[in-house]
């Protein structure tokens, strides 16, 4: 399992198996964001598992299947929703952690500087500064408000 701290409050993974769920809730994760859809994984790792794994090991699980290339302004608020109101560290996780990060992201345009929101990526190992453009875009578009 590897963690990347993009804030103390907000870490994403790559893929993660069931197993997981309890070594994540011994080190302090109040809840769990599953944005890999099910049908990118295979039976023992789609929602309804992870689900059951996550509350067994007493931790909120929150599905929110994002697909490459359709992020949608509803997913971006759900993952800021989820990763802002649950009292405690959260973890998202897709296959490598990258649209988990961007959905963050984008979830910060409008609320944090753009710079800040690039360089918490890169510290995360998620050197991606072209995403600026599009989180000042959003930023000007009001995605803070959604």
């Amino acid at each position: 399992m590897e963690i990347r701290h993009i804030t103390p409050e907000f870490a994403v993974s790559p893929q993660l198996e069931p197993n997981d769920m309890v070594a994540l809730a011994a080190e302090g994760f109040v809840a769990v964001i599953n944005n890999r859809p099910d049908l990118e994984v295979p039976p023992g790792l789609r929602s309804r598992a992870m689900r059951a794994a996550a509350q067994a090991a007493g931790m909120t699980y929150v599905d929110n299947p994002v697909i490459n290339g359709g992020m949608t302004p509803e997913m971006v608020a759900l993952q800021r929703e989820a990763a802002e109101s649950r009292g405690g560290p959260v973890l998202a996780w897709c296959r490598t952690g990258t649209r988990s990060a961007v959905a963050w992201a984008f979830g910060q345009a409008g609320r944090s500087p753009t710079s800040a929101i690039v360089k918490d990526l890169a510290r995360a190992g998620y050197n991606i500064p072209e995403l600026a453009h599009q989180i000042d875009m959003l930023a000007a578009d009001g995605m803070r408000d959604t």
